[in-house]
Formats: structure tokens, C-alpha cells, sequence
């Protein structure tokens, strides 16, 4: 065992809490895919499942794994933890069409009784109309990462496990409304047309370009605790936070323009050569 992987072991204990909310979020879910796959075995294919139960299992690794026990000592770690919550995690979860499936999933009872009725409540659509709109879900991933990145917030963070945790509830949050115009999980409608999700994911680059630069170039450390960090291996503060800039820069250019470049091919594609749609299923079947 390598001496990082034993230092990670011997700082970390099992965080209860969020690890029954995960697994009851996957035990739910797994109850509703079963549901529909038996009952319309074409709404929900196996793939659905793979990815929703890899998302969640992402965000037990971001913030509940041995992998947590190191953020308060290297910012190349707390960075990781923010690029799987945002960029792993929060598309995975989408993917997995997850609001159809959750509602098969829970009692039936509680959902017609309340969930529905509160679902088709007009204010709290045009609520959820407004926040699902692509400038409020580009701005709601943009400000996450810059603000939380402002010295004080998140020395913040680091000093006070509440605020810690608090924001990698945002984390997770505002990257679940930043791809949700990227998936369109069933049953949301696309707002604008399919060419703007590249410029709406190339755009999205540009403040983290700024701030991995940032990072990576300040001749000095950014975030002071970093400085008294208990350090197990030979790594200086400054070179950590060169490495977390450098992280940044790479897997965001990776995660964003990827899926821009693959949705490009789709929509320079002839006609007659056939596209993934992960929600067609969904609407033809015509599931509640």
C-alpha cells in the first residue's frame, strides 16, 4: 500500500449520513427501473441504470471516500473532488433519467397524493421552468465555481466541516442545472436549438481557463491554510496548487469540449444517419 493510500485510510471514517442518503437514492431508483423495465421493457434500457447508479457512486467517491480526508491538505485534491461532483457525477445522474424513474421508485401513494399534485403546482413550474432556462443553468455552473473559489469562502470551507459540506452541495447543484440543457433528462423540452449547446459548452470553458490560469502562474498561495496543511508527502503548497490549476485546465477542456465536439458531428450528420436520442423512447412509450 502506497504511503498516500495509507494516509488517506488512517485521516478517514466512513461518513454515515451521506452514505445511507446514497444508498437509499440508488435503492429507490433501482426499485423504479425495475418497475418500468418490466412493465415497458423499451422506456428504460439497462444503460440507464449503469449510468444513474455510476453517477451516484461518483458523488460517494467526491465526498465520502478515503479520496476526502486529503482535500484539507492538498488543493489538487479539493479540486478533484469539485471537477467529479460537477463534471462525472452531474451528467451521469441526468443520464439516467432520473425523475421518471424516482417517481416509480417511491410509494405510490405519497405520489399521487403529494408529489404529483405538487409537481403540476403552476408556480413551482414556472419556477422550475426559469431555473432550467440555459442562461440560468450556464450562470448557475460559471458562479459556483468562481465564487466558491473567492479566498474567503473558501477558506470558509475549509475551517468549518458545515460549510464544507454545504458547498459541495452546490457543487453537485450547480452541476446538475449546468448539463441539464447538455442531457435534457426526460421529460424536460429543449429551450433553445441543439447548434447552441457547443457555444454554450465552449463558453463555459472561459472562466475556468481564467481561474486554472490563475492557479497555475500566481507566484504565491492563494489559500493560506494550504501553508500550516499537515503535508505527508514532499509537496510544496505552491506546486499543489500549480498541479490543481494544471488538473482544471486539462479536464474541463476535456469534459466540455468532448461532448461539443460530439453533438457538432451529430447535428453536420446526413439526414438519414441515425442520432442517439435518449428521451425518444421515453415519449413514445408515453409514460407518466
Amino acid at each position: 500500500m502506497s504511503s498516500a493510500l495509507q494516509f488517506a485510510v488512517r485521516s478517514w471514517s466512513l461518513p454515515v449520513p451521506i452514505t445511507l442518503i446514497v444508498l437509499a437514492a440508488a435503492l429507490v431508483y433501482a426499485r423504479g427501473w425495475v418497475h418500468l423495465w418490466r412493465t415497458l421493457p423499451t422506456v428504460l434500457p439497462a444503460w440507464h441504470l449503469v449510468v444513474f447508479l455510476g453517477g451516484l457512486f461518483s458523488v460517494w467517491i467526491a465526498i465520502a471516500s478515503p479520496l476526502s480526508a486529503l482535500d484539507d491538505e492538498f488543493l489538487t485534491v479539493h479540486m478533484l473532488q469539485h471537477l467529479l461532483l460537477m463534471t462525472v457525477a452531474a451528467p451521469l445522474i441526468l443520464m439516467g433519467a432520473p425523475t421518471i424513474t424516482l417517481l416509480h421508485g417511491l410509494p405510490q401513494r405519497a405520489v399521487r397524493g403529494t408529489l404529483g399534485p405538487l409537481l403540476r403546482w403552476p408556480p413551482l413550474q414556472r419556477f422550475g421552468r426559469g431555473l432550467t432556462h440555459p442562461v440560468a443553468c450556464w450562470l448557475a455552473g460559471a458562479g459556483a465555481v468562481m465564487t466558491w473559489h473567492i479566498p474567503a469562502l473558501f477558506e470558509l470551507a475549509l475551517r468549518s466541516e458545515r460549510w464544507h459540506e454545504i458547498e459541495h452541495a452546490c457543487f453537485l447543484a450547480a452541476g446538475l442545472l449546468f448539463w441539464w440543457p447538455v442531457v435534457q433528462p426526460w421529460p424536460s423540452v429543449a429551450r433553445w436549438p441543439q447548434w447552441s449547446a457547443p457555444l454554450y459548452l465552449f463558453l463555459a470553458t472561459l472562466p475556468c481557463d481564467a481561474l486554472s490560469a490563475f492557479l497555475a502562474f500566481c507566484d504565491r498561495v492563494v489559500y493560506p491554510s494550504y501553508l500550516s496543511a499537515q503535508r505527508p508527502f514532499h509537496i510544496s503548497a505552491l506546486h499543489d496548487q500549480e498541479w490543481a490549476g494544471t488538473l482544471m485546465w486539462v479536464w474541463v477542456t476535456f469534459a466540455y469540449l468532448a461532448p461539443a465536439v460530439v453533438i457538432t458531428i451529430q447535428l453536420l450528420s446526413p439526414p438519414g444517419v441515425a442520432t442517439f436520442d435518449r428521451a425518444k423512447p421515453i415519449r413514445q412509450q408515453g409514460t407518466p
